[in-house]
């Protein structure tokens, strides 16, 4: 048994230790995107995550109880009067019908504006069915997913960086993210949205490793050259978790069909990147012929059923809204004959909704004081106030001020470019495949939204680029520390900088979120403190 030791920090370089096969060169870490001759190619070894796993499992649990402790405090504040706050007022009330009405539905589009699938809604129902209708209830699941997300994004930096260090770096910034956090702390549906995704991703790079310790013991046993196509892998369980965990993401959000998309595209690049690294002789082929269709019933196919299934209630409901329109809205003939009754009313409900949607433009004259669009996301430069009140309180010798801002920590979110910079880099021209993780993910967050930039947008529409730059960032950390601790000369001193440095940094990060807690919380300060903390004219 070996043990790491206290402070190691793992790179691809150091961990894809190879393991020679006589006659061939040493392999080294550009192999795993696949751009090494096959004659010059190593097997890779079968190292997947950081080794010490009960001191990983200690730390991730103690700073999800410190992030939970950030969730919980004070939940239940700020509220208008006892009621919700901002876009609250939609979904509290629908959740709050889902949970007292008939088979769990919100079947009035007049009042509630019922645009959104239900998972999100069902969620925020089993708060309220547990402390009622209070802000307590319609926000305890938001800071229950919040905090898991917490101890999810711990674990998968883990396994990318292959050092529990890292991993607990990614988890101190996303407990001080300002986003992340107002979100885990509001009765809104993008929290659920994007812990499913980010746990599906977690699935997806669990399957990685899965796959390749499969095709290791394949290799071991001297069946590689079996076919020219390499081997079946069987049933990938962790597959069908992550798209068990997608349909509840678009079952929450439309959005998170982009999530399927992009997804889709990072399981198949793994499996080329596998069976290039394994020696198959044709792996492209190898991917069409073994990976590709059932990819696409998992990732493609199950999600859709998912999102379908999640409409169950409305399926068995005599009364819902849309639930019998064949032979009334909707006429008894056509192509489309062929489709059961349910399945042509669902498409009718759902044609209204994106109608809805696709009518929310500024050209059509919909515009909001808060309204942003995609290109200030990545900076957090346009945020959201979700509320406000001045007085009664005093503080000093003016009314207090109390307000929760939808914000990045700027620290943070100043950096998106840079990082962006960075990943690029690593990705395209070091071939890390550790950081085309962090891009599909915020690749499928952010780039959709360009494509109608007359529709009305607003910055929490980016809340799902968060975990993902929080996963840029703590990645660039651990490459930072490698490379000090890699210095040939005068190394001492250069891991003494990279460490003091990078100290440095997430001591500001947590400076700058408690600086901030008051706008995130709505808790009371003076006029005075609230001018201080608007940095940037578009901030107010």
């Amino acid at each position: 048994m070996t043990f790491s030791p206290p402070l190691e920090i793992s790179t691809p370089e150091d961990s894809v230790n190879t393991r020679r096969i006589p006659g061939e060169l040493p392999g080294t870490y550009a192999e795993d995107l696949g751009n090494t001759p096959a004659k010059a190619r190593s097997v890779p070894a079968p190292v997947f995550g950081a080794t010490d796993r009960r001191r990983g499992w200690i730390v991730t649990l103690i700073l999800t109880a410190i992030g939970a402790l950030t969730r919980f405090i004070n939940l239940g504040t700020p509220t208008d009067k006892g009621t919700p706050v901002f876009d609250e007022k939609h979904y509290v009330p629908q959740a709050w019908q889902v949970l007292t009405g008939d088979n769990w539905l919100e079947d009035n589009p007049a009042y509630g504006l019922v645009v959104h699938p239900p998972v999100g809604k069902w969620m925020i129902a089993i708060g309220e069915w547990i402390f009622g209708y209070d802000a307590w209830g319609w926000r305890f699941m938001s800071a229950v997913c919040g905090t898991l997300m917490i101890l999810v994004v711990i674990r998968l930096v883990r396994r990318l960086s292959r050092s529990t260090l890292v991993g607990a770096i990614a988890g101190v910034l996303l407990i001080c993210d300002g986003v992340t956090f107002v979100a885990s702390r509001t009765g809104l549906l993008d929290i659920f949205q994007i812990f499913f995704v980010v746990a599906a991703l977690s699935c997806i790079v669990c399957d990685r490793d899965q796959m390749r310790a499969r095709m290791h013991r394949v290799h071991l046993e001297g069946r590689m050259a079996d076919s020219v196509y390499g081997p079946r892998l069987g049933f990938r369980w962790w597959r069908f978790g992550a798209a068990i965990l997608l349909g509840l993401a678009c079952g929450t959000k439309w959005s998170g069909i982009y999530f399927v998309m992009f997804f889709i595209v990072l399981s198949l690049g793994f499996d080329v990147a596998a069976r290039r690294a394994y020696g198959v002789r044709r792996p492209w082929r190898g991917v069409l012929v073994r990976d590709l269709v059932p990819t696409g019933f998992s990732l493609g196919v199950t999600p859709i059923l998912v999102y379908l299934a999640t409409f169950a209630p409305w399926f068995a409901s005599e009364t819902a809204v849309y639930r019998y329109e064949v032979g009334r809205k909707i006429g008894t003939g056509g192509p489309f004959t062929w489709v059961p009754d349910a399945l042509r009313s669902l498409w009718y409900y759902e044609s209204g909704v994106l109608d809805f949607h696709s009518h929310l433009t500024n050209s059509a004259g919909n515009h909001h004081p808060w309204e942003s669009k995609p290109w200030t996301w990545p900076m957090s430069l346009r945020p959201m106030l979700y509320y406000i009140e001045y007085g009664p309180d005093k503080c000093g010798e003016s009314d207090c001020v109390r307000a929760m801002m939808f914000i990045g920590t700027p620290i943070l979110w100043w950096l998106a470019l840079p990082m962006l910079a960075w990943a690029l880099w690593r990705m395209f021209i070091r071939r890390d495949w550790r950081y085309a993780v962090v891009l599909t993910g915020y690749g499928a967050a952010f780039l959709p939204w360009f494509g109608n930039l007359d529709r009305q947008m607003y910055f929490f529409y980016g809340t799902a680029i968060a975990p993902f730059l929080i996963m840029g960032l703590a990645l660039i950390i651990g490459d930072v520390l490698s490379a000090s601790r890699r210095a040939r000369k005068n190394p001492y001193e250069w891991r003494l900088v990279g460490a003091v440095g990078v100290s440095i940094y997430i001591g500001l990060v947590v400076l700058n979120f408690m600086w901030m807690w008051p706008i995130l919380t709505g808790s009371p300060i003076s006029r005075e403190l609230w001018n201080m903390q608007i940095w940037l004219p578009s901030w107010s």
